[in-house]
């Protein structure tokens, strides 16, 4: 064969993502029907149970003042995902932040290199399927699960405070709920991605799962010190105006913006805490004239946290494709 001619095994046929379909469906019905998934999702309703029970609990004795009030702007509804327990002493978005990114490590630390152990993944890849498709079908499935799992606990949470506190939400807080669960399954992408990062990355599935789960040790309980540590280090060693004490400041939330866990507290502050006008550093003067305590309109708290979606989504695309490039440049026969 002359050396300006390619071989005809080595020429796609066909769309990158032939295959797609089967894969996404295949993967899908096996997460959903494992054990593991099982024991994820009863950790995951349990773990959450606590604080919302705790949550009605205190909550109940305003409901009658609210039914008498007859205000939209109470936001009841909201203040079950908002509020610290007296019991928990943990309100449910931070026991999310918590929860949410083992149960992604526990579904994708193992997706890929699981095929390489059982020598499968060969045998896949010699059907009409490309690597697109099989490393984006698995993707989307886990995705699609953790969705289940998430839209499961928030319907679960919805209903106990429909029947407890006895007032039905207002479009408004259905609206924030729905932003809500949005986010939470954005932020769950980003731990799907960097597990599957793992995955691909190593052969061994206990290395993988470890080195997810220390990275989501880092950024959950190191960075928060680390961040802010860094700012000061490199902030001058006298801050002699007001510009400098700011300049400090914004630095440090910077850095801890890094973490996918700050930006997804940040934002699901602003959707269930409508009277949140600001998440950077703001100074006395630049609130006056502004009314404390008086909410936002739905739309305002979207744009006031957009960038902090925009970041997790990012952060989920960048992780998924760098996983992709390493897995198209991997041998996969047995």
């Amino acid at each position: 064969m002359p050396r300006n001619v390619r071989p005809r095994s080595a020429v796609r046929v066909g769309s990158p993502f032939t295959g797609l379909a089967p894969v996404f469906m295949k993967e899908l019905a096996d997460h959903l029907s494992s054990i593991r998934m099982m024991v994820l999702t009863l950790f995951v309703i349990v773990f959450g149970a606590f604080p919302v029970a705790s949550s009605l609990q205190q909550l109940k004795s305003a409901a009658s003042a609210v039914s008498t009030l007859g205000s939209s702007e109470v936001f009841l509804f909201l203040r079950i995902f908002t509020i610290e327990p007296e019991q928990v002493q943990i309100p449910f978005f931070a026991a999310l932040n918590f929860i949410i990114p083992l149960m992604a490590i526990g579904l994708g630390f193992d997706s890929v290199n699981s095929e390489f152990n059982r020598r499968t993944l060969s045998r896949v890849l010699s059907q009409p399927i490309y690597r697109d498709a099989l490393l984006l079908g698995k993707f989307l499935a886990g995705l699609t699960t953790l969705a289940v799992a998430l839209v499961a606990l928030w319907l679960i949470v919805l209903g106990s405070g429909l029947v407890l506190l006895g007032i039905p939400p207002t479009g408004s807080e259905v609206a924030r709920a729905l932003g809500f669960l949005v986010v939470a399954i954005a932020y769950g992408g980003v731990w799907l991605a960097v597990a599957m990062l793992f995955s691909v990355i190593f052969r061994s599935t206990a290395t993988s799962a470890l080195c997810a789960l220390g990275l989501w040790l880092f950024f959950f309980i190191i960075w928060p010190q680390l961040g802010p540590a860094i700012a000061i280090a490199l902030a001058p060693s006298e801050i002699r105006n007001l510009d400098q004490y700011v300049g400090v400041q914004e630095m440090g939330l910077l850095l801890m913006r890094l973490s996918p866990g700050t930006l997804f507290t940040e934002a699901v502050l602003a959707l269930l805490s409508p009277e949140t006008r600001s998440l950077g550093f703001v100074l006395p003067m630049q609130m006056r004239g502004a009314i404390p305590g008086a909410p936002l309109s739905f739309d305002q708290s979207l744009l006031l946290i957009w960038p902090q979606v925009t970041g997790l989504i990012a952060s989920m695309i960048v992780v998924f494709a760098a996983a992709y490039v390493v897995f198209q440049r991997q041998e996969v026969r047995a």
